[in-house]
């Protein structure tokens, strides 16, 4: 088994976790509001009291707070790490609309269940009522690479990342897309900026290195 083989295989698993795993709707608040959140994080303080603020504003907040978020990524403490990329998973499933909120719950649950025809149907429901609902894209071309149906989720992720550029998920996606179609250098290119988002993607940094080690194999110039 070569090494983009083994890359491969790593990488069809975990679009299969994607699949069971994403997160739906939001844990009950907790005793942080948004905006004390916001405060606590800006203000650093304790370990506690930052896990409490991310974990806060995986339950309130909204997109305008993803760069608080982002940053959380980075914290010192590996929870706080944990804890902000689940609340970015969780405010970016939440449109703002509580009957498109239904139908993004009604499809990852389909997701969930293996009944991907019928998630796709959802998703491009909740498309065509909030098309600048990036989530629902995301989902879409998820599904679509499950399928096989490479371009299309190809074009879905084009859809995702212009409404939100720092999409670690999509990004990934693109990576998973271009292994598939033995594009191994474009495909190191879209995990190195998952990568760059989001630095503990764990798995993505095992595909990266073992894609490196296939490309110097081939002797290819770029690495």
């Amino acid at each position: 088994m070569t090494a983009i083989t083994r890359a491969l295989a790593i990488c069809l698993s975990l679009a299969g976790l994607l699949v069971a795993t994403t997160p739906g709707w939001p844990a009950p608040p907790g005793r942080l509001g948004r905006q004390e959140a916001l405060e606590a994080m800006q203000n650093g303080g304790d370990v506690q009291a930052r896990r409490a603020a991310v974990e806060a504003l995986g339950e309130t907040g909204t997109r305008g707070d993803q760069p608080a978020l982002l940053a959380a990524l980075r914290d010192e403490d590996a929870l706080v790490r944990a804890l902000a990329e689940r609340a970015l998973w969780l405010v970016w499933g939440r449109s703002g609309d509580p009957e498109i909120d239904r139908l993004f719950t009604d499809g990852v649950a389909q997701m969930g269940a293996q009944t991907l025809p019928e998630a796709v149907q959802t998703f491009t429901r909740i498309i065509e009522r909030k098309p600048e609902f990036a989530e629902a894209w995301n989902k879409r071309a998820t599904i679509y690479y499950v399928l096989g149906e490479l371009d299309k989720s190809l074009a879905d992720c084009d859809e995702v990342i212009a409404r939100n550029p720092e999409h670690f998920g999509a990004l990934s996606g693109y990576g998973l897309i271009y292994l598939q179609l033995d594009q191994p250098a474009r495909a190191l290119a879209y995990f190195e900026r998952a990568l760059a988002v989001n630095p503990n993607l764990h798995r993505i940094r095992s595909v990266i290195e073992e894609i490196r080690r296939e490309l110097r194999a081939r002797g290819d110039g770029t690495i």
